[in-house]
């Protein structure tokens, strides 16, 4: 070996150590050590008196979500998004990440919010009923305001200009308003064909419960429509919609995972679906606030 291929591998008698413990290395026996650790989540779950980690599911029994008693791999089995059917109250299927405390669905103010039962698990503190009655408050303000230039013989360039600044300020002031009663958290939007959901609902489930995503992630369930249906949809939250370097990060982290593909993914905070701000709203406020092009470069497609 020369000198240069020493410095790499190591000098011979490292190399040959080295070769001995690969030619030794009983790998049937390594499997019998190993595949009877219990993971955390067993060993809490048996009541473990093992120092470790407190784990938290605001969705526990709830049964189209994952519980900490049960292994992702059996969660995936038991509710397949190809094949689970949509149910009245059960929508969506959802994964949490165990390592975040957030208040429970049971006790969550979004349970009383038409259209916004099946947003984020809410932050301990979020105040959304503030939320709702001054953001509807904003929205009826700029909608007051952009009808006066909307009259007849009123519509022109400047008119226009004036219409879409106010639907800008209105969305600055709801995010702004958003961020102080703590209701924060947004999602990535994916959307997949329904012949391989499954496969990348694994890929963020797996994800989401080792804490390399956001919070919590959801699928779209099977519904009579898929039929006509090409795409389901996959949520993933970040926590904070303000916090520019962790929606970052989880944009960063889908596309290793291969799940930015032949088109950007867009991020929307909940604030706006629990106003009702959608793509082709009236205040022509942009329903995403980021979207993977523009914080990954070219790499976000």
């Amino acid at each position: 070996m020369d000198s240069d291929e020493s410095d790499f591998y190591g000098d011979d008698g490292l190399v040959k150590d080295l070769e001995s413990k690969v030619d030794n290395f009983d790998i049937n026996k390594w499997w019998q050590v190993h595949e009877a650790v219990e993971t955390p989540l067993e060993s809490q779950a048996k009541g473990s008196s093992l120092p470790i980690p407190q784990y938290h599911n605001p969705y526990a029994g709830h049964p189209y979500a994952w519980q900490l008693t049960e292994t992702v791999d059996a969660f995936l089995k038991r509710l397949p998004p190809a094949t689970t059917e949509e149910t009245p109250g059960h929508a969506w299927i959802w994964i949490c990440n165990p390592y975040v405390k957030r208040k429970s669905k049971s006790e969550a103010e979004n349970q009383h919010v038409r259209g916004g039962e099946d947003e984020a698990p809410e932050d301990e503190g979020a105040d959304l009923a503030t939320l709702m009655k001054a953001g509807q408050e904003r929205l009826h303000f700029a909608s007051s305001f952009i009808d006066q230039f909307r009259k007849p013989g009123l519509l022109n360039s400047f008119a226009m200009q004036e219409c879409k600044k106010a639907g800008m300020d209105a969305a600055d002031d709801i995010l702004n308003l958003a961020k102080n009663l703590r209701v924060t958290c947004g999602k990535w939007m994916l959307f997949c064909t329904i012949f391989e959901v499954n496969d990348v609902w694994e890929i963020v489930a797996k994800a989401v419960v080792k804490g390399e995503l956001g919070i919590a992630a959801k699928v779209a369930a099977r519904t009579e429509g898929d039929q006509r249906r090409r795409e389901r949809l996959i949520c993933v939250y970040t926590e904070n919609f303000s916090d520019v370097q962790d929606v970052t990060r989880v944009a960063r982290r889908l596309k290793q995972l291969g799940l930015v593909r032949t088109r950007p993914l867009y991020y929307k905070p909940d604030a706006y679906t629990y106003l009702g701000i959608a793509s082709g709203n009236p205040w022509e406020i942009k329903a995403s606030i980021y979207d993977t092009r523009s914080l990954l470069g070219k790499r976000g497609v």
